[in-house]
């Protein structure tokens, strides 16, 4: 690994201004990909997450797939900066798309009723991490990377046109590239109003 843990926390950042130009080959941002997936923790060890990589024609298609919905929904006259923020996602390298399988939660929440409300909300914080090991593990390599949430709008189109099971659950999509230029620094909420330590 090129950074120490702490180091690549800190330079994960959502990026928005990314390239198709290659970074690290295909294989090496599965193997990314696969490693996070099978070492990120689930509640119960579920294993509930979902995730599908989109590159090359493919990463293009989800970001079509998004403006034309984006497009039934946003006016006319608004569309020009709403088409210009799904073009700077499209013009990235590829895209991961992060699921939950809801068939696994309903198994978890048949076999442990005692914890039936809890599964539902340890899906979505297992998610979160995968998205965080993946994102942070990206800008390892060397890519920029942001979140995206159009889900609603886009799911049933994505099921459809990467035969997705009708299980999984859209959480989450995370356009990536490589940087062509670097965010504003970020702001920070003083420290002492969000930890509490007791001794």
């Amino acid at each position: 690994m090129a950074k120490d843990f702490y180091s690549a926390v800190e330079a994960r950042r959502s990026f928005y201004g990314i390239s198709k130009e290659t970074v690290v080959s295909d294989q090496k941002i599965q193997e990314v990909i696969e490693h996070a997936v099978k070492y990120t923790p689930s509640s119960f060890n579920s294993q509930s997450a979902r995730l599908i990589l989109l590159l090359g024609a493919q990463h293009d298609k989800l970001w079509d797939i998004t403006k034309e919905a984006l497009r039934k929904i946003v006016p006319a006259e608004n569309f020009g900066a709403t088409e210009a923020k799904i073009d700077s996602f499209k013009s990235g390298y590829g895209t991961v798309l992060f699921f939950e399988d809801n068939a696994v939660i309903d198994a978890l929440q048949k076999q442990f009723a005692l914890y039936a409300n809890n599964f539902p909300v340890w899906s979505q914080q297992s998610n979160g991490m995968h998205q965080f090991v993946i994102w942070t593990a990206l800008e390892v390599e060397g890519f920029g990377a942001s979140l995206q949430h159009y889900n609603e709008l886009i799911e049933e189109e994505v099921k459809k046109e990467w035969n997705v099971p009708a299980s999984w659950k859209l959480i989450a999509q995370m356009p990536f590239g490589k940087p062509t230029f670097q965010p504003d620094a970020k702001q920070f909420q003083p420290l002492e109003e969000r930890i509490k330590i007791f001794k």
